[in-house]
């Protein structure tokens, strides 16, 4: 017994030896990952006091971020590790007190006590780490927004005082020298390398930009309506689109004509160094107001009304387009007087006047386009004497009014910075505001163009992958939804970007999110739930591959009859739905054990406020199950007369004599009675009943009656047709004759078909047919009606025997 201890030991020793010589590499690559990102997050640290501008804060933002990806994936990396060699040690178990182990055991205890000790430390030093990065990321931000405060605290002179206007006077000699300095370097550079070389290529980039500008964007412009309007899926994504193509050319081409013309300055070396960032400046600036009057222009398509994606009239859009135009221009030399305002380092009374100067012309472009709006909106009104319904667009008018308003106070006593922040901030959200808009309806129109069921894409997946055409509707819908939540987040990063913010903070937002949101001991985030829906719809898919299985290759191949095959399909359905759902739980972290705990909890209000709900899903079970109704069943419930056509979990469909559905709850099949013709014998009883008189030739009667119904093929010959008589009264014989037929449902039209039949012999042969003799008394002292008989039937048991007869 010890031997077998021992060569256990050992083979336990060498099968885990080899693992835990895997790890020690592993954990020492993470080890000198870590060091390395401690170091380079206190250089971070000791380099975060002399950031003073955004550029140098963003590139530190950028390093600490990075530090905290290692760390985090230091930690991703660690934890299996952790998780294997706690399992080793498990696997291995506690030492037993008084028992003296083999030394194998003892040193392989010992390896894995260290293993499990280096890796742990590892993931906790990684995890203080990237905990330190965060901080230092919102000390950066911290120190950003301090900065921007003071910024826009800062009182630097009323541009209406003399005071700001005298120092202004004093500078002027220093900053004239300044920019005459800036410019003699790039004359003389310019002077100096100019040559036929340098010439030929400045040429060249001028004819570059030239046709990229005039002819080749008219070109573009052509093949891109001529595309949308023979090519392009139809309906509004055909609008959008070519909005979008306008703004992409209308962009990309004036910005590579003011990149061509700085390149070819560049490659004859006519641009100095110190303009070489001015040139840079020049290029992005181009970029940017190309993009701001194609987006204007996209949007309003003056003379295009049936493109125009903004549902206004040629009117607004002719007012508005000269908008579009001031706002670019006003970008670009605002933008470019600022920046060589701080390349030459213009003195700072000069570079607060002209920051007064753009913000003025901020603010009255957007008070213009604000004017122009209310009265295209007063004359839009069909009667001007009513208020206008549309409350939204006036409490975002005023709201602008008011901060324009605001805006212009503080820069008239002095808060310049505070008035050109503001002001340029509301022009830049104003194209953010239209750029979202236009991308927003361009991912909606393309979602629901080619996600439809009329798409070539969604009759594809209608075909090969069955899924039907209002699910590809559906999934067209919400991945819009999610697109355009995404641009939402996107742009709401973009609006705040000015004050510090960014996509990047929106986007670290959006990562904190993303980590899961802890409900008790279950962590639920995006990408758990995203998972789950994933688990779902493959769980969902291999249940109907299995449905369409049993229904076309299986069941087809038994006995069972369409009840019963039906039967076998619902409860393979919802087996299979209820095993999609817990393994979609299962994915998203809610194990069977929380499971049964939160059932529990639900258990009572399922008693009380369920209690139909789940009293119709028994009953559905036990219809499935035992079967006392099946589809195809001729039933009978109250005065309603149908076929069961479906039965459902909830409820079972039943279709009347009038083709209407009579959706009945599946207790109500359970609890009360109900009349299944079609259950133990589905043959129709065929009821005859009327008199003759006694005079007529009885036996000749029946003997026509026996050969109508052996005329009809529809009538069985077993069980055989009866007839009887009844009774005889007042001097009539009363007949009571019996058929039958191959289903309930044949009984009324072969019925019919019978008495037409008779009704024509009885004439030709002179018989005399009549019906059963009926009594009326009237209540209280009256005397019965002559020529009735008190033994004739009473009314309701006339009306009884009607009933049977029409009863199938």
């Amino acid at each position: 017994m010890t031997l077998l201890r021992y060569l256990a030991a050992l083979l336990l020793l060498i099968t885990a030896l080899p693992a835990i010589a895997q790890d020690e590499p592993k954990v020492a690559t993470v080890a000198a990952s870590l060091t390395q990102a401690s170091a380079e997050l206190q250089a971070i640290d000791d380099a975060t006091p002399a950031a003073r501008d955004d550029k140098a804060r963003q590139a530190l933002r950028d390093r600490a971020q990075a530090v905290q990806a290692t760390a985090a994936d230091a930690v991703r990396t660690l934890t299996p590790e952790m998780a294997l060699v706690q399992a080793r040690v498990t696997e291995l178990g506690a030492a037993t007190p008084g028992v003296v182990e083999a030394p194998e055991i003892r040193q392989q205890r010992k390896l894995l006590a260290q293993s499990q000790s280096a890796i742990d430390s590892a993931i906790k030093r990684a995890r203080l780490i990237g905990i330190e990065a965060k901080q230092q990321i919102d000390d950066i931000g911290a120190a950003e927004a301090e900065e921007l405060g003071q910024q826009l605290s800062e009182n630097t002179g009323s541009p209406l005082s003399p005071t700001l206007w005298a120092a202004i006077v004093d500078h002027l000699p220093r900053d004239s020298a300044r920019l005459m300095r800036f410019v003699n370097t790039e004359a003389r550079q310019f002077s100096s390398r100019f040559g036929m070389h340098a010439g030929t290529g400045l040429l060249i980039g001028i004819l570059t930009a030239l046709v990229l500008v005039v002819p080749l964007r008219g070109w573009l412009h052509r093949v891109g309506r001529r595309y949308a309007t023979n090519h392009a899926p139809g309906g509004r994504l055909r609008r959008s689109a070519y909005a979008l193509w306008l703004v992409v050319i209308g962009t990309a081409l004036p910005g590579l004509a003011a990149w061509a013309i700085v390149a070819s300055l560049r490659w004859g070396g006519l641009v100095s160094p110190a303009w070489s960032r001015f040139g840079a400046i020049f290029v992005g600036l181009a970029w940017f107001c190309a993009f701001v009057s194609s987006l204007g222009g996209a949007l309003l398509l003056r003379g295009q009304s049936t493109w125009r994606l903004l549902p206004i009239g040629d009117g607004a859009a002719q007012a508005l387009r000269p908008y579009s135009w001031m706002a670019a221009g006003l970008i670009f030399f605002g933008q470019l007087l600022i920046a060589t305002n701080l390349l030459i380092g213009i003195s700072a009374p000069a570079s607060s006047a002209a920051n007064a100067v753009v913000a003025l012309l901020h603010i009255m472009v957007l008070g213009a386009i604000l004017v122009t709006l209310g009265r295209l909106r007063a004359a839009a009104l069909p009667d001007p004497t009513k208020p206008a319904r549309n409350t939204l667009l006036a409490i975002v008018a005023t709201l602008v009014w008011l901060v324009l308003l605001v805006t212009l106070i503080a820069g008239l006593i002095g808060y310049v910075n505070f008035a050109f922040k503001v002001a340029t901030w509301l022009l830049w959200g104003a194209i953010v505001g239209a750029t979202l808009y236009l991308m927003m309806t361009f991912t909606d129109d393309a979602c629901r163009t080619l996600l439809s069921s009329g798409n070539r894409l969604g009759r594809s997946a209608n075909s090969g992958f069955g899924v039907d055409n209002k699910t590809v509707d559906q999934i067209g819908v919400l991945l819009s939804a999610v697109l355009r939540l995404l641009l939402i987040l996107l742009a709401v990063g973009a609006v705040m970007a000015p004050f510090g913010a960014g996509v990047g903070s929106a986007f670290e937002l959006f990562g904190t999110v993303a980590n899961g949101i802890t409900v008790g001991q279950v962590t639920i985030s995006p990408g758990a739930v995203l998972r789950s829906l994933v688990v779902l719809f493959v769980a969902l898919a291999i249940m109907r591959g299995l449905q369409h299985w049993l229904v076309n290759s299986y069941l087809p191949t038994t006995a069972m009859d369409a009840g019963a095959q039906n039967s076998v399909t619902m409860v393979a359905r919802y087996a299979g739905i209820i095993a999609a759902v817990l393994w979609s739980l299962g994915a998203l972290g809610i194990g069977m054990e929380k499971l049964a705990v939160v059932l529990g909890a639900l258990s009572v209000g399922i008693g009380f406020g369920l209690q139909a709900i789940t009293q119709n899903f028994v009953s559905g079970l036990i219809l499935l199950a035992e079967r006392p109704v099946k589809i195809g069943d001729l039933v009978r419930i109250g005065n309603m007369e149908g076929d069961v056509k479906r039965i459902n979990v909830r409820s079972t469909e039943i279709q009347v004599a009038d083709r209407s559905t009579l959706i009945v709850p599946n207790s109500e099949l359970i609890t009360k009675t109900i009349q299944n013709m079609t259950l133990a014998a589905p043959i129709g009883r065929i009821q005859l009943q009327f008199s003759v008189p006694l005079e007529e030739d009885l036996d000749a009667v029946r003997a026509m009656l026996f050969a109508a119904f052996a005329e009809k093929h529809e009538v069985l010959d077993d069980p055989e047709a009866k007839v009887f008589i009844d009774s005889i009264d007042a001097g009539r014989a009363k007949f009571n004759c019996f058929a039958y037929v191959a289903s309930p449902r044949d009984a009324y039209p072969i019925r019919s078909e019978l008495l037409f039949t008779l009704l024509r012999q009885f004439r030709e042969a002179g018989i005399e047919v009549g019906t059963t003799a009926t009594k009326m008394e009237l209540v209280g002292s009256l005397p019965s009606i002559v020529g009735t008989d008190p033994a004739a039937p009473q009314p309701d048991q006339t009306a009884d025997q009607a009933g049977d007869q029409n009863r199938t």
